[in-house]
């Protein structure tokens, strides 16, 4: 059996030296330094520019949505002959789209003179939140963008807008100006449907009246080259003709017959009246040949073009008469649509006038400015001691 072990006694444990007073090391002092720098200066920099350089701005507010009248009511009771061609794409997108382009800011600046309204007429007093008036227009579009909020709200198809300017008056002037335009832009997208659907309606009726001039020309023409008016009344005509004439002949034929049983041959009457059965029957077959029936010989067969031609030449006039009454029946329709304004701007907020000023946002800002300046400053003081312990 084993002797026990020893326990050691209290004064073989070694006991530290007590910790000396903290002295302030240079790492400390650079981090002093870093906070002053990272986030003292530019906060308190921020602070001065808000409270001392920035000029208060004034906010006018406006609101509208773009509305779409549909009405088919005209066409409608024409049974359906034509429709007029509808949007293909919304143009609430159109209009936000118009919103943020450089046409738009081109025209503003015509209207109101946006370098005049946004530029520091102090030079040097308020750089970050003024417009150089020198500026190109590109400068303008981004200041632009920085001076008009845009809320689109793609449900509901509306749009807010907060314009921004140093003083009241002109704020909501560029507001009013800014509706008048997106109105007649919108005037403009509904003016050009209404001519895209009066123009295929007048292409329409303009191609059926050129049709029917063709084929009544083409029919005045056939008459006066063949000096008839309608061949089917020469046709009737000529019909009663060769029926006078066959009934003649029958005549002729039974005055022959009682001839031949009461005289001779030879008797004047018989040869008087065998001749005139044969001038009868020659007529007849003239005649007949005239009408294009019997035999074919070239005069009948003239004439049977003749009529074949101007039967022709009645289908084409009744078809394109048919044809422009249709069209003209679509232009009317398309007329009576465009007189009705389709599409219009709608305001549910007028362009207010404020009284106070509410930007820049002071507090807000120098709240941002400090917290991210802490954060950068954290953030560069732990990579910073995070490299330092792992050496």
């Amino acid at each position: 059996m084993s002797a026990p072990r020893a326990i050691p006694t209290t004064s073989a444990i070694p006991v530290p030296p007590p910790a000396g007073r903290a002295r302030v090391r240079l790492r400390h002092r650079f981090l002093f330094f870093s906070f002053f720098l990272l986030v003292a200066m530019p906060v308190w920099t921020v602070a001065w520019y808000l409270y001392t350089r920035a000029d208060d701005q004034f906010a006018s507010y406006l609101g509208f949505s773009v509305r779409t009248e549909e009405s088919s009511a005209a066409i409608a009771l024409l049974g359906g002959v034509t429709e007029l061609s509808g949007s293909s794409s919304s143009d609430t997108d159109i209009l936000y789209a118009y919103l943020t382009s450089q046409k738009l800011v081109r025209e503003m600046e015509e209207a109101v003179g946006l370098r005049a309204i946004w530029g520091d007429v102090d030079r040097g007093r308020d750089p970050f939140f003024t417009l150089d008036p020198a500026g190109t227009i590109e400068d303008v579009q981004d200041h632009w963008a920085r001076k008009v909020t845009i809320h689109y709200d793609n449900a509901s198809g509306m749009i807010d807008l907060r314009v921004l300017a140093f003083r009241p008056e002109d704020a909501r002037r560029i507001a009013i100006a800014l509706y008048a335009a997106c109105s007649a832009m919108i005037n403009d997208l509904s003016r050009a449907a209404r001519e895209d659907a009066i123009k295929y309606a007048r292409d329409e009726l303009n191609t059926a009246v050129d049709r029917l001039k063709t084929a009544r020309r083409a029919l005045t023409e056939y008459r006066n080259r063949n000096q008839m008016v309608d061949p089917t009344i020469d046709t009737q005509s000529r019909m009663g003709l060769v029926t006078t004439l066959q009934r003649q002949l029958a005549e002729a034929l039974i005055d022959l017959d009682l001839l031949r049983d009461s005289t001779r041959d030879s008797d004047p009457r018989m040869v008087q009246a065998r001749k005139r059965v044969e001038v009868i029957e020659a007529r007849i077959v003239a005649e007949r040949q005239k009408l294009g029936l019997g035999t074919s010989g070239a005069v009948g067969s003239a004439f049977a073009s003749l009529v074949g031609e101007y039967e022709g030449l009645i289908v084409d006039r009744e078809f394109a008469e048919t044809a422009y009454t249709a069209a003209l029946a679509t232009y009317d329709a398309a007329q009576a649509e465009a007189q009705k304004q389709s599409r219009y701007l709608a305001a549910h907020i007028e362009p207010t006038l404020a009284e106070a000023a509410e930007y820049p946002e002071r507090l807000k800002i120098l709240l941002l400015a400090a917290f991210f300046a802490t954060l950068i400053w954290a953030i560069a003081s732990l990579v910073y001691y995070s490299l330092r312990d792992r050496r």
